[in-house]
């Protein structure tokens, strides 16, 4: 099992994600990305899927036209952890 961020952890690693920023009280890190089309958002989450399925690590995640709605959490761990980090460090690679 992976182990949570403390908060100090938490913090600082959203402060190096651009775009990111926590939810539910700690417990999640959310982002919402735009694209100019449905095939470019579409192509993100393909890209992503591929990733996370290799990480064993798979987002909460909601596709409108051309917006994706992403929260992370290690639900095994209860909040964040360095999976959800590298996630969405992967994520904004894209």
């Amino acid at each position: 099992m992976v182990k949570l961020l403390s908060e100090d952890e938490r913090r600082a690693a959203v402060a190096q994600l651009e775009g990111w920023e926590e939810s539910e009280g700690g417990k999640a890190l959310q982002k919402s990305f735009r694209f100019k089309s449905f095939n470019a958002a579409f192509a993100f989450m393909t890209r992503a899927a591929l990733i996370a399925e290799k990480m064993d690590h798979h987002p909460d995640w909601t596709n409108v036209y051309n917006r994706v709605d992403v929260r992370l959490s290690t639900h095994s761990a209860g909040g964040v952890t360095e999976l959800d980090v590298r996630l969405a460090k992967k994520m904004n690679e894209f």
